[in-house]
């Protein structure tokens, strides 16, 4: 099975779009929200907990209807149309407006509680498209042969989505236009979903047999775990590397923008960005001839090292040569881990693994990381002073807080090579 220009066509650009919207939402609407209705980064971690959950349980149940009934292209297409729209409707929620609305209640908290709302279904909806869909996809048209190349250009394109919005977009929030803002990338987003519709073609893959409500948990059954111990030990070590991950990121953008008081973050973000994007690419192809399970404690000490170096970094050029090293190692930590996942699963499973994935990459990761952030940045007790209101501001403490956190992925990667030892043994044995 070879990977053809076609293929690539489609993965980079759904693969991007949908890095768009997951941008707005999981670094932009917390900025957006930080801004316009409160400072508390109790709410912030709440917001980003919540989605996840929500992201979570859909892909499970979208990754399993995925593969049974065979419907990637119209679960793809539909779902980044339905994404778009909603990833636009962000804008429309004010304090003033909630205010004008509904006057005797505390505007603030219905205004939090409509943006949970709002996050949550947008969740669902990115979720059941990009997640459970599109990555099932991919799974489907790759073979163990190019997966690192592929996994390692996907793992760029979080960054350059990040990249074309503060390059393009980043404008216009510091303008106060956020209404403007997601509705340029909700429209975006809602029109390749549209062309989708009629260009993307899915492979024919196996489908598994049992009911939907068995599709569903099959991958959650202590005898499945039992069965694929390489594939679970995979999906830990990623759980590990996402908290730690989750630690920093909801608050990196505020944290340069107040913290380190850089007026040209863009210019720092885009030049993390573009580095660390190119040693991704390079670095895929690497883990194709090395294997990419044997890659993972490396790259987790490169990243480790990116997070203790952040901690020391102060001035535009120290933070950028440390960011550099932080988020290369990151991205080429998912690109091993996702390849590796790839490589581990059942060939009929593709879309319910999805699910398993979400629960490792994304919940586990996004429930606990942004609390453990808070945490470190409530205790430090940092402030700053924004038109006469004092608002709290991360410090570089949750750096040294995130390595302390991927320092655990050595257990699950060690058991991993025990377990694959313990397999070629029975396996010469059997021979």
């Amino acid at each position: 099975m070879t990977v053809d220009r076609r293929f690539w066509v489609w993965a980079v650009l759904l693969g991007l779009t949908g890095q768009l919207a997951w941008t707005v939402e999981n670094m932009y609407l917390n900025v957006f929200v930080y801004e316009t209705i409160t400072d508390s980064p109790m709410v912030l971690a709440a917001l980003v907990a919540a989605s996840a959950v929500a992201a979570t349980v859909t892909t499970l149940l979208a990754g399993a209807f995925s593969d049974r009934s065979g419907r990637r292209r119209e679960l793809i297409a539909g779902g980044y149309v339905a994404w778009g729209l909603c990833t636009a409707g962000f804008g429309f929620v004010q304090v003033d407006r909630v205010a004008g609305l509904a006057p005797a209640l505390d505007a603030v908290v219905v205004a939090v509680v409509v943006i949970v709302l709002l996050d949550c279904v947008m969740s669902v909806l990115g979720a059941t498209a990009n997640d459970a869909a599109f990555n099932a996809w991919v799974t489907d048209e790759t073979h163990p042969g190019n997966r690192g190349r592929v996994d390692g250009v996907l793992a760029t394109l979080p960054l350059l989505a990040m990249l074309l919005v503060f390059g393009a977009l980043d404008p216009l929030t510091r303008g106060g236009h956020w209404q403007l803002f997601f509705s340029i990338v909700g429209g975006v987003t809602a029109l390749v979903g549209v062309v989708a519709w009629f260009g993307l073609r899915a492979r024919a893959a196996p489908r598994p047999g049992g009911s939907y409500l068995g599709s569903v948990v099959h991958g959650l059954r202590p005898s499945t775990v039992r069965s694929n111990p390489r594939l679970y030990l995979v999906l830990a070590a990623w759980a590990v590397l996402g908290t730690s991950t989750q630690v920093f990121m909801p608050f990196l953008i505020i944290y340069v923008q107040r913290f380190l008081d850089i007026d040209g973050y863009a210019v720092v973000l885009a030049s993390v960005l573009l580095g660390a994007a190119g040693v991704s690419v390079l670095g895929g192809r690497v883990l194709d001839r090395v294997g990419p399970a044997s890659a993972i404690l490396p790259v987790a000490g490169v990243y480790a090292a990116g997070l203790l170096a952040m901690f020391f970094a102060r001035g535009m050029l120290p933070v950028i040569l440390a960011g550099i090293v932080l988020m290369s190692g990151f991205m080429l930590g998912v690109a091993a881990l996702s390849a590796t996942v790839r490589n581990l699963t059942p060939a009929d499973r593709a879309g319910q693994v999805q699910g398993l994935r979400m629960v490792c990459a994304v919940l586990v990761p996004m429930v606990v990381g942004p609390f453990v952030g808070a945490a470190v940045i409530a205790g430090a007790d940092e402030t700053f002073v924004d038109l006469g209101v004092v608002k709290q501001v991360p410090t570089p403490w949750i750096f040294p807080a995130a390595a302390a956190v991927v320092v655990l992925i050595v257990i699950p990667v060690l058991a991993l090579r025990r377990v694959r030892q313990e397999e070629e043994t029975r396996e010469d044995a059997l021979g």
